[in-house]
């Protein structure tokens, strides 16, 4: 046999041999059984499906922890029998549909569906959550150290002329930071307090104050580097979810929808600015307390509108019924009584136009105030401690002596 017969027969070997590769010879009907088992499986998970389906009609879509007069949307499924071979023509229509016994106080949106908009922002609101026993995870703290402090951030906000929605989003981060933590220090909270701010105010503020001015109006107590560091620490424990719906955000969208008369101009502010003041001062002094963290940012709002106005209105704005804020308008009575004995001024601010006054954070003699809300639950509850205290553990500049 020549060289070139034997390379030949060489290279025809392994075609007409193929006991040396088994994985070959078995490849074109493991690939066939294989489609058609898959194809099986496709058809019993689809029928599983299908039986599932049938195993219930009515599902809820709303986390029970929903307080207050909203009503939760339920989704009715209305069953049906599918194939494989489903004619997908016929869902045109929809399957589901929001059933609301009571509709969303919003009007209808040229820029969106009024519906979607409220649910939305109604899952915020459950979303971020506060508690007033923050300070039972931190032994050296007493809640009329809040107070002073919160008081301190609303006279900051109005020597930079920031806007009430900063000031209340610090509020919020702080609180919410102060829940996720165990034994702060007293000394560590004009820092948490400060950095809140500066969080806020880089989130909301057109042009925010630098750092160097945060740090000087704590006198010395925190430098720059240290706000930087805390920052961080916040914004990791927060796990960056700063978007809160604040109180004064519920204000707004209240007293907007009740005087809305023109659709189109829903974002444009139609309410009197005194009006506004003269609740956003009550609310300024309500969230000093800390038992003011018993309840909703909307259910405060309302509480408060209800005062100036009526429970209709309430209801009308909100879609919170008299059962969801009545324990909430009680508490808020003292306040009441104390905040109407101070004059409501719209002040001026540089370089604020007058039709952007009413947002700019202003600062009163709230500590005060606040003691006499206390004393007066005092004095018709013996034996009830109060929890403000003039023994302060912060001392920035006054304002005079800010520049």
């Amino acid at each position: 046999m020549s060289r070139r017969s034997s390379r030949l027969q060489a290279k025809q070997q392994p075609l007409s041999c193929q006991e040396e590769s088994p994985q070959e010879l078995q490849a074109p009907e493991h690939l066939q059984t294989r489609k058609r088992r898959t194809a099986e499986e496709i058809k019993k998970r689809e029928d599983g499906k299908i039986a599932k389906k049938h195993q219930y009609e009515i599902k809820s879509c709303w986390p029970p922890t929903i307080t207050g007069g909203i009503s939760p949307c339920i989704i009715i499924e209305t069953p049906h029998k599918e194939s494989v071979t489903t004619d997908f023509s016929r869902f045109k229509k929809y399957r589901f549909r929001n059933v609301f016994i009571n509709p969303s106080p919003l009007p209808e949106l040229n820029w969106g569906n009024s519906k979607d908009v409220w649910l939305n922002i109604l899952k915020k609101e459950n979303r971020y959550a506060h508690c007033k026993h923050f300070t039972s995870l931190h032994s050296s703290l007493q809640p009329h150290m809040r107070s002073i402090l919160l008081d301190w951030l609303l006279e900051v906000c109005e020597v930079y002329a920031l806007h009430r929605e900063t000031f209340y989003l610090a509020q919020d981060f702080f609180d919410r930071f102060m829940l996720t933590q165990k034994n702060i220090n007293k000394s560590m909270l004009q820092l948490i307090g400060i950095t809140s701010l500066f969080i806020a105010s880089k989130l909301e503020e057109i042009y925010a104050p630098k750092i160097q001015e945060f740090a000087y109006v704590t006198d010395g107590a925190c430098s720059e580097d240290d706000i930087v560091r805390m920052e961080l620490i916040m914004l990791k424990a927060l796990k960056w979810e700063l978007c809160p719906v604040t109180i004064v955000s519920w204000l707004n969208l209240y007293l907007q929808v009740d005087a809305l008369k023109d659709v189109p101009k829903v974002l444009l502010p139609q309410y009197s600015q005194e009006k506004f003041i003269q609740i956003a001062q009550l609310l300024d002094l309500c969230i000093l307390d800390v038992n003011s963290l018993d309840f909703q940012y909307r259910t405060l709002a309302a509480a408060a509108l209800c005062h100036y106005t009526s429970i209709e209105v309430v209801k009308k704005v909100s879609g919170l019924d008299w059962d969801s804020i009545s324990e909430c308008v009680e508490w808020m009575v003292p306040f009441v009584r104390v905040a109407k004995k101070v004059p409501v001024k719209l002040k001026n601010f540089k370089k604020v136009a007058a039709e952007d006054r009413h947002n700019i954070q202003t600062h009163t003699n709230y500590l005060d105030m606040l003691e006499e809300v206390n004393n007066g639950v005092a004095s018709t509850a013996p034996g009830q401690l109060s929890p403000v205290s003039t023994g302060g553990i912060i001392t920035p500049p006054k304002s005079t002596e800010k520049k």
